[in-house]
This record gives structure tokens, C-alpha cells and sequence, in this order.
């Protein structure tokens, strides 16, 4: 099976779905199945080796000049072609301002309208590339906000199956304003008939995107979440207190007596931090030798870096600063150090995840979890067994199932042990691309 994997670059910044379908693709080449990604916007960023193509599309610096600049559809092809330079493209993301929500709200429906819009010769280079250069014979996107190519793939290819993977598709639409939300929502309506196989990785999110988009229940297709398993296999146990360097020699000696509380996600509001904060300081507030200590990792945009700010702050002010530890944004090895050293992960996300990626990387060092009851959470934690749920946004009820998990080493070892079995089993990357075959033979059928 020959497979194009469309998967949206995140400006430079590392993003779960970027990781998932490097891993993914990555997978199902060494399953011998010719799958080629390709990045769309701009080069994706992982922390691990990165499979996808030189070769990109829509760039992010065309896809802006055709939307505010008609003219610019004149401009040469090889001038168009060396600002889709994946080096340009990098040092331009990692100095750019954000777009304005007008201004990311029309660049998404000019995505979308695909041969209707600003970005018609984008779409056609990308079909017309992919029917003369790889011929497949499925065609995978990542997101369904770049299903604006589509119709153009259809036309090109006639015969190929199209396959979208549904996985936060709403977090984007419900950060839009109007009229842009209403207008995105309106065209991507129109595109799933042109679909022969949604994918989701919980029964929540194919529910959810069902009744957003009308797509019919029988199009949706349910992928278990996936990690490459492989990088954790060797991992110590986090009771281990494997040490990446940030703590002191006094505290690594003294670590059996502490219970490390971890955060592992961006650092964002959407993302709950502040929950977790406040839930750790909490803690100490009612008792204040309880030997409890956080500790953070994830990526930090510039825009979020008041937020940060001020939640360090609030540690600082409590008294609270010298059982804090901010790990950064770590790489591959640093993020398995990172869990290997915590007794508890805790991302209390303000909005329903469809994901959770986190959850299963926590399990994949024997690690329990402690995750507010939507979204994909509570499918993922009934099914793996890893972790304590709490109400969303409670954070007496968070607080409460923390100091359970502090009070007992029996059953943090207990929900370690389930969750790093549940994930060996159906939560590595190799079943997940077994599982997708299935699926896209099943599209394929369907789409002739």
C-alpha cells in the first residue's frame, strides 16, 4: 500500500499530533509499507528522528501572501518555491508574531475553500504532485482543516481512498470568532462527502465531531491512542528517582521521602497548569510538611509568558518556591528522565482532550495519572486502568485524589503496573499501525 500523510507543521513548536503521525509514519515504514509525510504550512519539529519529506506545501509564507496579496498568485514559481525553503520557513517561524484572530480566522477559510479560494494553484500543485510523483493509493490527512485539498486530490485521483484523522479539529474551530468559526464549520460540512474514512481515538470525539460536522457514525473509524513504546522500554521504574540534573545532591539522597507531583504539556491555560498550582498549594496549605514537591516540563510560547510568570509568582508568595522545579522543554531522552523521577503526572486540562499523549508516556514508565473526567480521559483510564479521575475544574476533588495517591505506594505501584501493561499491549505505535491497515483496506474497499 502506497500512503501520502498530510500532516500541518506547528511552527516550529514541538506539537503532539505532529509527534503521533511522525511516529506513526515512521511505524508503518518499518512494517515495510511505503508511506511518505509530507508537511503542510511548515517543517514539523519532533523529539525523535524526523521522517518527513523536504518536500512542502502551502507553505506558511505563500499560504499568507496569496490570502492578502491577489497579485501574488503572478509571482514566479521558483521565487514561490524558495519561500517554502524549509530553512527560511523555520527562522521565519521562530521569529514571527502571532496572526490576529481576523487574520487566522481568514487564512482557515481560505484553507478550506481549497479550488474555490486564495490557495486554488496551491491545492493543484500539491494534487497534480502527488498524482505525477507518488501515485498513491491512499491519501491520509492529519487534521481536517487542511481538507480544503480534497476536491483537488479527487479530481487528480480518482481512485484513491481519502482518510481524514479527526484530533482537535474543535479546540481550533472554537478558538475562531465569528463569523470565521461559522464559516469554517459551514465548508468543512461540505467537504465530508468527499471522505471515505473519518479516524478518532475515542468514542467522545467521534460523537462530538459527528454532530459539529454531520459526518454519519458509519464513516468514523476508532484508532487507539499510540506511543513508540520502544523508547521507553529500557525505563526504569519513576520509583527509581532517576535524577536529570536539577535537583541537588541533599535532595537526591533524601528523594525515597518526597512524592513528586509532575506536569508534562505546553504551558498554556487550555492545558491547566494554574489547576495544579492551585491543588499543590492547597496541599501544603493544610500541612504544610507534607512531603509533596512539583515539578514542570513542557513547551512555552512567548505568548503565554505572563501566565508562567504569574503562576511562579503565586509558588514564590506561598513559600512554596524550594518545592518547585521547572524542567523546560525537554527532549526525548529529557522527557523519559523527566517522568522517570515523578511518583504522580497530573495535566488537568481545562478543555475536553481528544488526546492525552501524556497519559499513555506516563503509563509507558509505570507511572499513574491523575486527569479530570472528559474528553478522551475517561475512556483512556477506564480502558488502561492507570489512574484516579476527578470533575473538571475541581480542585478540592483534584487535590483529594493527590493525596490519596501520596498517602499509598501500593496503589501508585498498582496503577503504574496496569497502565505500562496497557500500554505494551494496545497502546503501542506498532499495534496502532496494524490497526490503522485495517482500517485504510476497509477505506480503500469502500472507496471503489
Amino acid at each position: 500500500m502506497r500512503i501520502a500523510y498530510l500532516t500541518a507543521g506547528a511552527a516550529g513548536m514541538y506539537c503532539g499530533s505532529c509527534m503521533h503521525d511522525n511516529a506513526l509514519a515512521r511505524s508503518l515504514q518499518r512494517k515495510g509499507v511505503d508511506c511518505v509525510l509530507l508537511p503542510i504550512y511548515t517543517p514539523i519539529r519532533t523529539d525523535e528522528q524526523d521522517v518527513s519529506s523536504e518536500q512542502l506545501f502551502f507553505g506558511g509564507i505563500n499560504l499568507f501572501l496569496l490570502e492578502e496579496l491577489p497579485v501574488f498568485r503572478w509571482v514566479p514559481p521558483a521565487i514561490r518555491r524558495w519561500l517554502d525553503s524549509p530553512r527560511l520557513l523555520k527562522w521565519v517561524s521562530g521569529r514571527a508574531a502571532q496572526p490576529s484572530d481576523k487574520m487566522l480566522g481568514r487564512l482557515t477559510v481560505s484553507m478550506l475553500r481549497g479550488l474555490d479560494g486564495p490557495q486554488a494553484s496551491e491545492a493543484k500543485r500539491l494534487a497534480n504532485w502527488l498524482r505525477e510523483e507518488l501515485q498513491p493509493e491512499v491519501v491520509l490527512l492529519s487534521n481536517f482543516l487542511i481538507g480544503g485539498v480534497l476536491p483537488a486530490i479527487r479530481q487528480s485521483l480518482p481512485d484513491a481512498s481519502l482518510v481524514v484523522t479527526l484530533q482537535g479539529d474543535d479546540i481550533f474551530i472554537d478558538y475562531l470568532k465569528s463569523p470565521y468559526r461559522e464559516q469554517v464549520i459551514e465548508e468543512m460540512k461540505r467537504l465530508v462527502p468527499i471522505v471515505d474514512r473519518f479516524i478518532v481515538h475515542s468514542q467522545f470525539y467521534a460523537d462530538k465531531m459527528s454532530a459539529m460536522l454531520d459526518i454519519p457514525q458509519e464513516k468514523i473509524g476508532l484508532l487507539p491512542l499510540a506511543i513508540d513504546v520502544q523508547h521507553y522500554a529500557d525505563s526504569r521504574s519513576h520509583r527509581q528517582g532517576a535524577d536529570d540534573g536539577t535537583l541537588s545532591e541533599a535532595e537526591n539522597q533524601a528523594k525515597e521521602k518526597w512524592i513528586d507531583i509532575g506536569f508534562l504539556a505546553r504551558l498554556a491555560p487550555e492545558k491547566g497548569l494554574h489547576h495544579l498550582v492551585a491543588a499543590f498549594l492547597e496541599m501544603l496549605d493544610s500541612d504544610a510538611h507534607l512531603p509533596v514537591r512539583l515539578h514542570v516540563a513542557g513547551w512555552q510560547g512567548p505568548q503565554h509568558d505572563s501566565y508562567v510568570k504569574e503562576l511562579q509568582q503565586q509558588l514564590e508568595q506561598a513559600g512554596a518556591g524550594d518545592r518547585f522545579h521547572f524542567h523546560g522543554s525537554p527532549d526525548l531522552a529529557g522527557k523519559k528522565r523527566f517522568l522517570e523521577q515523578l511518583d504522580i503526572l497530573s495535566v488537568p486540562t481545562d478543555y475536553a482532550d481528544p488526546k492525552g499523549l501524556f497519559v499513555l508516556e506516563a503509563w509507558a514508565v509505570g507511572l499513574p495519572v491523575v486527569q479530570p473526567s472528559h474528553g478522551a480521559f475517561s475512556e483512556l483510564l477506564a480502558k488502561g486502568q492507570g489512574g484516579l479521575l476527578f470533575p473538571p475544574g475541581d480542585v478540592p476533588a483534584l487535590v483529594a485524589q493527590l493525596r490519596r495517591l501520596a498517602s499509598s505506594a501500593e496503589e501508585r505501584d498498582r496503577l503504574g503496573v496496569a497502565g505500562r501493561a496497557y500500554v505494551i499491549e494496545q497502546g503501542s505505535i506498532e499495534y496502532q499501525a496494524t490497526e490503522l491497515l485495517k482500517l485504510l483496506e476497509a477505506s480503500k474497499s469502500r472507496a471503489t
